[in-house]
């Protein structure tokens, strides 16, 4: 599996306040775009799996449901996820 425990808890640790802070915006993006990154990769290989680009998209609206959260209570903080993880608007 491509996303392990300890995977989860680098990005975590990494974006989030510790690796046991998931609930943090920050983190929870962090942990979006990797999956996100991940399925992308997949489609590249698997054109027809439908299934997946479902997830894919409902994973891209989440992520951005939660950074137009950010940008409306923080802008600075949205300003800095968005530069650290290369996610473009």
């Amino acid at each position: 599996m491509y996303l392990t425990k300890e995977v989860k808890e680098s990005i975590f640790e990494k974006h989030g306040k510790s690796k046991s802070d998931t609930g943090s915006t920050e983190g929870q993006v962090a942990l979006f775009t990797h999956r996100i990154n991940h399925l992308t990769e997949h489609l590249k290989a698997n054109r027809k799996d439908f299934n997946t680009e479902r997830s894919l998209v409902m994973l891209v609206g989440k992520r951005r449901s939660l950074l137009d959260y950010l940008k409306k209570k923080d802008i600075e903080r949205y300003r800095a996820i968005i530069k650290e993880l290369n996610i473009r608007k």
